[in-house]
This record gives C-alpha cells, sequence and structure tokens, in this order.
C-alpha cells in the first residue's frame, strides 16, 4: 500500500538546542530529516504541541518496567501525544530479576494494542542504580530477550525495536538479533563508530535535549532515512 500526501502527517524540522551539543562533523544527526524524543515520568507535565513544532515527530514513551511498575504519566503522556499529531510508541525497561514471560505479561497489560502505533521497544543495559545488581551470562540474556520479544510480537503483530547502548551490546548484543530492529544510545559518536556494522532505525544522539515544550532537558532521537522513508516505514508496521 502507497502512502499519498494526504494521509501523511507533517514532518517539523529540527527546532531543538542542547545543553551539552557534540560536534558529529559531517554525519551530524541533524541531516536526517525526522527526529523525536523518548520520555518518561521525569519529564513531568509535558506541553505536546510545542514540542512537536520544535521537531518531535515520534514518540517513545516509557510505559513499564520490571512485572509490576507502571510509569505513572504513561496513560497521560500516550494519549496526548496522539492528539498532537506525534506518532508514538510505548517502550519497556527490562529488569534481570524478574522473568521475562511476566515482564511481557505486565507490558501488554498496560500498553493498548492500537492501529498506527510504532513497534513496541524492549529497552535493555546494565543499571547501576537498579535495586538488581544481576548480570546475567550473555546466553542468558539473549535467551530471556527472545522470550519477552516473542510474546510482544504475538500479540502486537509487530516485532519490537531493541533500544541498548554501548557496554551492553558489547558484552551480549554484538552479532545477536541480526533480523531485529535496533535504536542505539550513542552520543559522542556516530553509532557507525560505536556500533560497527549494527543496522539501526533509531539513533539516541543526545541526552541533554532542550525543548519549550518540556521544563529541563530531554533524550533527542533521530530516524534513519528521510522524509519518504519514514512514511514508508511507519505505513508497512
Amino acid at each position: 500500500m502507497r502512502t499519498t500526501p494526504q494521509t501523511r502527517s507533517q514532518i517539523y524540522g529540527y527546532g531543538f538546542r542542547d545543553a551539552k551539543p557534540i560536534n558529529f562533523g559531517a554525519i551530524s544527526p541533524r541531516k536526517l530529516a525526522v527526529h523525536g524524543v523518548d520520555v518518561s515520568r521525569w519529564q513531568a507535565e509535558i506541553d505536546w504541541e510545542r514540542l512537536r513544532r520544535q521537531g518531535a515527530n515520534f514518540a517513545y514513551i516509557k510505559a513499564t518496567d520490571g512485572g509490576d511498575h507502571l510509569d505513572p504519566m504513561f496513560k497521560k503522556n500516550w494519549r496526548r501525544a496522539k492528539e498532537a499529531g506525534l506518532r508514538r510508541g510505548a517502550y519497556h525497561f527490562f529488569y534481570w530479576c524478574r522473568t521475562a514471560g511476566e515482564q511481557a505479561d505486565w507490558f501488554i497489560r498496560n500498553v493498548p494494542k492500537e492501529a498506527g502505533a510504532l513497534p513496541p521497544v524492549i529497552d535493555v543495559e546494565w543499571n547501576g542504580e537498579s535495586s538488581c545488581k544481576r548480570r546475567p551470562s550473555r546466553e542468558r540474556v539473549l535467551e530471556k530477550m527472545q522470550v519477552f520479544m516473542d510474546k510482544l510480537e504475538r500479540h502486537y503483530g509487530q516485532r519490537p525495536i531493541i533500544y541498548t547502548a554501548p557496554d551492553f551490546y558489547r558484552d551480549n548484543l554484538k552479532g545477536a538479533f541480526l533480523d531485529y530492529p535496533f535504536w542505539l544510545r550513542s552520543v559522542a559518536a556516530h553509532p557507525s563508530k560505536v556500533y560497527p556494522k549494527r543496522k539501526w532505525v533509531f539513533w539516541q544522539y543526545s541526552g541533554s535535549g532542550l525543548s519549550h515544550g518540556v521544563d529541563g532537558r530531554i533524550d533527542l532521537n533521530v530516524f534513519h532515512g528521510d522524509e519518504d522513508d519514514w512514511h514508508n516505514w511507519v505505513v508497512s508496521r
């Protein structure tokens, strides 16, 4: 199915500031067309209309972590982002001290299965601030992730996206899940330098973005492609 101009949402150009700007040189994320944000309770009340006009064409919204925590702002952010015209999806922060099945069931219980939503995201990283200090073996990490992702894919009919950071990727994901889309954190260099040969859909290039729609800082992301690529990717989900 081909999209037409009438069905395409307007793309707003980059209008953010950054508290800690990085010079990415010739491969700057600003040269890509479709920028977005990810948010959680820590952004508090968000003016989604202003955020969108400043360049947030999509948003990933924190929904759940572990098997019993729901972000208290999820339901409101989920509703308001859609009302403001953003494409949005939900993400789950994976907790290594709970079973994968419990976590998948908790996400499914709290995140609506909704036409037009972006694919769900599993956020996998080592978190030194978590009460869970467990660091499973690579084999066990991949096994738990697969169980979680299979459950989500069966329920939502979309292959989940894997979000990760450099140290976790190095320890567990290099060479793994080649047929899954990736969202890569890389705030000091282009992903091609930090994750060699890994294809990616989203790049989180800043954790210090500034916007009139949010008090404080916000994570900034960009889609890997031009406007046509974006529209075609969205309609094929």
